[in-house]
C-alpha cells in the first residue's frame, strides 16, 4: 500500500476525522479545554449502550468455553494492546485466575508496553506467531483490539485463530470495519472524531476499556468468580487484600470477627471456603468438596448443602 492509499484509508476512517470546530482549541483556556473533553467523554457509554446486545452474546460463548478450560487471549497493538495485557494482568488478583487463563498479546512483545515498536502492528505474521506460541484450541477465544479496525496484527491474530478452530471477537470503534468482518462475534463502538484528530487513546480507548471490562468481569461472574458482587475469589496477596479478604466473608456472612478469622485460617484464606464454612455449618474438607462439585459456584455448593 503507498503511503497515498494510506491516507486516503486513513481520511475515511470515523476515528481519524478532523474537526475544524476544534481548530483554535489550543487558544482555548485549560479549563474550557477540559470542559470539552469530560464532555465528549460522556457520549461513550452511549457508544457502548448501543453494542450491548453483540457484546452480552460474545460473553456467553467466551464463558461456555471457559468453562470447559478456554483461555481468554486478547491481541492488539498500542494502546489497544496495551488495554488488552492491563485488563488481562488484573484477573489473577480480582478473580484469583491462573494467570495463563486470561491472556494479552501486545504487537512488538512486553517492551511495547512502553516504548512504541515500530512496525510491529503491521504484521499479520507476527500475530500468527504470537498466537502459536500460545497453542490455541478450539476451546480459546482470542479478541483482536483495534481503534481503527484495520491494524493487520488484530486482524491476523483473529483471522488465524478462527482458522485454528478457536472463539474469534473483533472489538473496534469504526462500522463496516475489516477486523469485525473477520471475527465471528464483530463489536463496533463507533464514539466518532477524537479531539485531538486521529488520538485513539482518548475515546476510543475509552471505549475499548469498558468493552473489556464486561468480557472478563462478566465471565468470571458467569464462571462463579463472585458471589452477589462479592470477590470471593480474590487473592489475598497484599495488606490491603487480606483486610478485604475479611471484609467479604463478614458482608457475606455477618459473623463475628472471631468467627471470620478461625474459617479463614481453616481454609488457608480461602474467601469462597470459609464462606461455606460459616453460611452451611460445615469444616473445611466439606466446604472444598461441595465447591469442587458445584464447579467452584459459591450459590450452587450452598444449595447442595441445603442452605
Amino acid at each position: 500500500m503507498t503511503s497515498h492509499d494510506l491516507r486516503q484509508q486513513l481520511a475515511s476512517l470515523t476515528t481519524e476525522a478532523f474537526r475544524p470546530e476544534l481548530a483554535d482549541i489550543d487558544r482555548l483556556s485549560t479549563l474550557d479545554i477540559a470542559r470539552l473533553m469530560n464532555g465528549e467523554d460522556a457520549g461513550v457509554p452511549a457508544a457502548v449502550a448501543v453494542q450491548l446486545p453483540r457484546i452480552a452474546t460474545a460473553i456467553d460463548a467466551v464463558a461456555e468455553r471457559m468453562a470447559r478450560g478456554g483461555r481468554l487471549i486478547y491481541a492488539g497493538a498500542g494502546t489497544a494492546g496495551r488495554l488488552g495485557v492491563l485488563d488481562a494482568s488484573e484477573c489473577p488478583p480480582t478473580f484469583n485466575t491462573d494467570p495463563a487463563r486470561v491472556v494479552g498479546l501486545i504487537a512488538g512483545g512486553p517492551e511495547a508496553m512502553v516504548t512504541s515498536v515500530e512496525g510491529a502492528e503491521d504484521s499479520a505474521e507476527l500475530a500468527h506467531r504470537d498466537l502459536d506460541a500460545l497453542k490455541p484450541t478450539p476451546e480459546d477465544t482470542v479478541v483482536g483490539i483495534s481503534a481503527s479496525g484495520r491494524t493487520p496484527y488484530a486482524i491476523g491474530a483473529v483471522e488465524h485463530a478462527r482458522a485454528l478452530g478457536a472463539l474469534t471477537i473483533g472489538l473496534a470503534c469504526n462500522e463496516h470495519s475489516a477486523l469485525a468482518a473477520a471475527a465471528e462475534h464483530g463489536i463496533e463502538v463507533v464514539v466518532g472524531p477524537e479531539l485531538i484528530t486521529g488520538s485513539t487513546r482518548l475515546k476510543a480507548g475509552t471505549a475499548q476499556k469498558l468493552v473489556l471490562n464486561m468480557l472478563s468481569t462478566i465471565t468470571m461472574i458467569r464462571l462463579g468468580k463472585t458471589y452477589g458482587n462479592l470477590m470471593v475469589d480474590v487473592r489475598a496477596s497484599n495488606d490491603k487484600l487480606r483486610a478485604r479478604s475479611r471484609r467479604i466473608v463478614s458482608l457475606a456472612t455477618g459473623a463475628s470477627d472471631e468467627e471470620i478469622e478461625r474459617a479463614l485460617t481453616e481454609s488457608g484464606g480461602e474467601v469462597k471456603h470459609a464462606i461455606l464454612t460459616l453460611l452451611a455449618d460445615v469444616d473445611g474438607p466439606t466446604a472444598a468438596r461441595l465447591l469442587e462439585e458445584s464447579g467452584g459456584h459459591l450459590r450452587a455448593a450452598l444449595a447442595h448443602a441445603g442452605r
